[in-house]
């Protein structure tokens, strides 16, 4: 499927999900991204010893998982809708074209389930930013300001 993104700012739809929003909720996708199985449960090492690597395993009491689900399940209905449609655009699904079409399929799946959703898949940062990139949007000014 080519890649297509739309010409020009005034073809873009109008998101109902913030931009910022959107942004944020891919900052903290990249978070989660950089997580790994944890290698040793019982690890007793100082964290100072070991330059504070633990912070990248993966744990059921994740702060940053929390705070993304939570953001997530925050949430208009329509702005949850939005970010699947984002998503499944980046991942290459659809053309900015099918915009329309994807996000109505989104809001056809939708459920009580969507932070959990998103949050499992993988490259999420990623799909993300592509789907934005796609739509003519960027978050390039938010993550500016933000990191």
């Amino acid at each position: 499927m080519t890649r297509r993104s739309l010409q020009t700012e005034d073809d873009r739809p109008e998101l109902t999900i913030a931009l910022d929003a959107a942004c944020f909720i891919a900052i903290k996708a990249r978070e989660l991204d950089v997580k790994v199985e944890k290698d040793d449960p019982d690890d007793g090492s100082n964290p100072t010893d070991d330059h504070q690597i633990g912070v990248l395993d993966e744990d059921e009491d994740d702060p940053v998982l929390e705070e993304i689900s939570a953001f997530i399940n925050s949430l208009s209905e329509d702005a949850q809708i939005d970010l699947v449609a984002l998503m499944w655009l980046g991942r290459g699904d659809y053309t900015a074209q099918d915009w329309e079409s994807v996000r109505q399929e989104a809001s056809d799946a939708h459920n009580e389930h969507t932070a959990e959703y998103l949050c499992g898949t993988t490259l999420l940062a990623d799909y993300l930013g592509e789907g934005l990139a796609l739509l003519n949007y960027s978050c390039a000014d938010f993550e500016e300001q933000h990191l």
